[in-house]
């Protein structure tokens, strides 16, 4: 079971392979996984958006979790597991959590609650009981996908709650996390690409980066000098990734990452679930720089 203070580095939402029949590609995943074990990711987050968690069955999600379990060994990695478990209904959230720690998950990642536009006060409710489980919960808050934008009072509430140890904070600036640095909160990673370096000088523990599934080993090297106190090599090496950050979001996520993937041959097909579609020939054309 993953803790607040354990809660640090650069942590990767896989994406997850699909055949040619729009099957889980267990092979393909593995491939993957165990790269980014090897490039000495601090975490991997299985079934998180990335990974096209709405189109993925449980028994679906037993098979990449096994997985990715097994990538980690053969890769001799110490990288925590979680799990994307959060849904806008309370009652699946608390299920599909207590589904994660059975699988043997360190912590579930649970978004704030989509479309349905609850109350404040009716999100931290949700959040106490995701977090009666017993599993670790990461809250995760990203405000342009769910609708809903967390008042800072309603954060540390959510952080307050035992069983909770930390967030993925997607918004749109780094007003959030230096606010919480500032009261001393659990710890922060940033989950807004464009931002990394940015939230790290405002008191980020790390990063839960999408665009990490690629050029793994320059975004770990980005930390690890940040780390270090290596100012100047840090903003370096993500000032030379952002170029890429901001083609893989120039369309639907995680589209770019796994045309991307297939191209540098890490996954056999780039194939998409629908509604997904994959990526435009001019993207394409765009991306041919990075493989």
């Amino acid at each position: 079971m993953l803790k607040a203070q354990e809660l640090q580095g650069v942590y990767v939402p896989i994406v997850t392979p699909f055949d040619e029949d729009f099957e889980v590609d267990a092979a393909s995943f593995y491939n993957q996984a165990y790269q980014l074990f090897q490039d000495d990711i601090h975490g991997l987050v299985v079934n998180g958006t990335t990974g096209e968690s709405p189109t993925i069955t449980q028994e679906e999600l037993g098979i990449l979790f096994a997985t990715a379990q097994a990538a980690k060994e053969a890769a001799n990695s110490q990288a925590s597991l979680v799990i994307g478990s959060g849904t806008n209904d309370t009652r699946s959230t608390v299920k599909k959590t207590e589904a994660a720690g059975n699988l043997g998950a360190d912590a579930a990642l649970v978004v704030v609650p989509y479309y349905n536009k609850p109350s404040q006060q009716g999100i931290i409710a949700h959040f106490r009981q995701a977090a009666s489980v017993g599993v670790p919960i990461i809250l995760y808050e990203v405000p342009h996908r769910t609708g809903v934008t967390l008042e800072l009072d309603t954060v540390r509430a959510i952080l307050d709650i035992d069983g909770v140890i930390g967030m993925k904070d997607s918004t749109p600036n780094t007003q959030l996390v230096s606010e919480l640095t500032r009261l001393g909160s659990k710890p922060v990673l940033c989950g807004e690409d464009t931002l990394l370096f940015d939230a790290l000088r405002a008191g980020a523990k790390g990063v839960m980066s999408a665009s990490a599934n690629v050029e793994t080993e320059r975004f770990v090297a980005f930390y690890r000098h940040f780390l270090a106190g290596n100012m100047e090599e840090s903003k370096s090496l993500y000032e030379g990734l952002l170029p890429l950050i901001r083609l893989l979001f120039t369309e639907p996520n995680p589209a770019p990452l796994k045309w991307l993937l297939e191209q540098q041959g890490v996954i056999a097909s780039g194939a998409l679930r629908l509604p997904l579609l994959s990526v435009t020939e001019g993207l394409q054309e765009r991306l041919t720089a990075y493989i």
